[in-house]
């Protein structure tokens, strides 16, 4: 690990200054980077973001209990129209339900990791059951036009602080990107206080042999449910705030190929099982997809060309890969000034 390299930065524990660290400096971003007319990148940025907690969210499932999502777009859009459906039957803001949009979809995903866990599915069954329900979710939301208004979608705006942005000039990318990284940031925090606890410890138990975990008194169908649960909870949670950025919610943007491709491959990439692997994996491909968007039709080619370099040559993601570089280089440079001590 990288904190290897910094177990003291001044007499601070790495492992404690890290996220607060990470999150400080993209704190920072908005004053450099967000100015008037830079509404492309701003948005690049908050999209980046988006995806990175959709990523934690996958890695706390996929990554430390086998269980691979590939409904994730669903969740999300699950989200976005429980929250904006209600908050408009109900008359009131979008904020007051947020969480409702955020506890169904924890619902569905724990009930999806209860039968697969009692029925003993395998990760290739888990995968093909959430795919199903990922297609039958769109087609729902296409087909239910009367209530989600079809293909077409609804106008959604009800996150924003229209009097701060009125009052002080402020750019709804700035507090939307704020709220986003309050999210993610959370999100972080819980997955690092998470992987150090005792559920941590079940979640790794389970994830390498069900029956050995079994045998020393792991309840796998409820640490397995569990992790459905808090993984669903965030996907629900981010299904708003990316509806907002957009400005609407319509089935194509919560699509397989949109979102469910995207967050595994970012995972993938970034590392999973690691803090900031989906950070570095969201930045990382966000960029490479974005920058490919000059070279026409030839975009999907190139992009997936340059995915297979990046997956053979960083095969447990770019984060376990500098970790293990920077750590070689450290021991070296540690033996070297031993062996002229000596």
């Amino acid at each position: 690990m990288i904190h290897a390299l910094l177990t003291r930065v001044g007499g601070t524990d790495w492992e404690t200054i890290r996220l607060p660290l990470v999150l400080g400096l993209l704190a920072l971003v908005p004053p450099v980077v967000f100015r008037e007319g830079a509404t492309y990148v701003s948005r690049l940025i908050i999209l980046a973001a988006i995806f990175a907690t959709l990523a934690m969210a996958l890695n706390i499932v996929f990554g430390h209990t086998d269980q691979l999502f590939l409904f994730v777009g669903a969740l999300t859009g699950i989200g976005a129209y429980t929250t904006a459906l209600s908050a408009e039957a109900f008359g009131v803001s979008p904020w007051a339900t947020l969480l409702v949009g955020a506890v169904l979809t924890g619902v569905i995903g724990a009930l999806v990791c209860y039968v697969a866990a009692r029925l003993q599915f395998t990760v290739i069954l888990i995968a093909i059951l959430t795919l199903a329900l990922q297609f039958a979710v769109i087609e729902f939301f296409v087909g239910a036009r009367d209530i989600t208004g079809g293909s077409t979608g609804l106008i959604f705006s009800g996150l924003g602080f229209e009097s701060l942005q009125e009052g002080f000039g402020i750019h709804e990318h700035v507090i939307l990107y704020y709220l986003v990284l309050a999210l993610l940031g959370a999100t972080f925090a819980f997955y690092e206080w998470l992987r150090n606890s005792t559920y941590g410890l079940a979640f790794d138990a389970i994830r390498q042999d069900e029956v050995a975990a079994e045998s020393i008194g792991v309840d796998v169908v409820r640490y397995k449910v569990l992790a459905g649960f808090t993984s669903a909870f965030i996907i629900g949670l981010v299904g708003p705030l990316y509806a907002q950025l957009e400005g609407f919610v319509i089935p194509g943007l919560f699509e397989f190929q949109v979102i469910d491709v995207l967050v595994l491959i970012i995972l993938i990439v970034g590392g999973m099982r690691t803090l900031l692997g989906p950070l570095v994996g969201a930045g990382l491909v966000i960029w490479i997809d974005e920058g490919l968007a000059s070279t026409g039709e030839w975009r999907t080619v190139i992009f997936g060309a340059l995915l297979i370099v990046l997956f053979l040559y960083f095969r447990q993601g770019v984060v376990p890969f500098a970790d293990r570089i920077l750590n070689d280089r450290f021991r070296t440079r540690e033996r070297i000034a031993t062996w002229r001590e000596s």
